[in-house]
């Protein structure tokens, strides 16, 4: 059975306030063709989505990795058409790994408040065995990366076991990808490249490369990923598996 998106409900305004941006950031990636147009409910008032704000959070995440809005546009026309709020979080998640440890202290209020929702305690130990959260004094250790695809998946029936076994699944073969992804680009980029010279310009200028490359990377993963996933689920489910 197929569930369907949640109803846009945000007004500009309330989907500004919890992306942490201007109304007028919003507005401007509209017109930039970053954002898809709001749903025109009655009065002419445009509502967004889930999809909008994990769009945001995005975009966000690519400026922070040093992207200019022409990458980004690049970036997010070359995403598959059919990407929900979910979708989207995971690539959010994804490009945040490449950037240092962003933790942060926050009090449960303002967990809460970022959440956009209550957390009861039930959530906030699914949260933690997502390592989204850690207690950490009188409040907690945040993830800002990981807590919108955290809070997404609170509402979906998994198990804390599933989702440890896939946390384990996930992180064993990534690992085994960016050890190799890393020696490829170590022998046959960077050797080549550097072989023979002492140049610092050179080395800074092949750094300032691996950082730009590494959101495309990410999205390719991601991208190959779901695709496989789709397909591996609609062979199990047809054939009864």
């Amino acid at each position: 059975m197929t569930t369907r998106a949640p109803e846009p409900t945000l007004t500009v305004d309330e989907l500004a306030s919890r992306a942490g941006v201007t109304v007028r950031t919003v507005r401007f990636y509209s017109t930039r063709g970053l954002l898809p147009p709001p749903v025109i409910g009655p009065r002419r008032v445009g509502h967004y989505g889930p999809e909008h704000l994990s769009r945001l959070a995005l975009i966000e995440e690519l400026q922070h990795q040093g992207m200019t809005l022409s990458a980004i546009e690049r970036y997010l026309d070359a995403l598959p058409d059919d990407l929900n709020a979910h979708d989207l979080a995971i690539h959010r998640a994804l490009v945040a790994t490449w950037a240092p440890d962003s933790a942060e202290e926050v009090s449960r209020e303002e967990l809460e408040k970022r959440a956009g929702r209550p957390l009861p305690e039930e959530d906030l130990h699914r949260l933690a065995a997502m390592d989204v959260i850690a207690a950490s004094g009188g409040g907690f250790r945040v993830d800002p990366a990981l807590l919108r695809l955290g809070v997404a998946l609170l509402d979906v029936p998994i198990s804390h076991g599933t989702i440890l076994a896939a946390r384990r699944v996930m992180l064993e073969h990534a690992r085994a990808t960016a050890q190799e992804l890393t020696r490829l680009f170590r022998d046959d980029v960077w050797g080549p490249f550097t072989e023979g010279e002492d140049d610092p310009e050179r080395v800074e200028s092949m750094r300032a490369l691996s950082a730009h490359m590494q959101p495309m990377v990410v999205q390719a993963l991601v991208t190959a990923f779901q695709r496989s996933l789709k397909e591996e689920l609609r062979a199990a489910f047809a054939t009864g598996d």
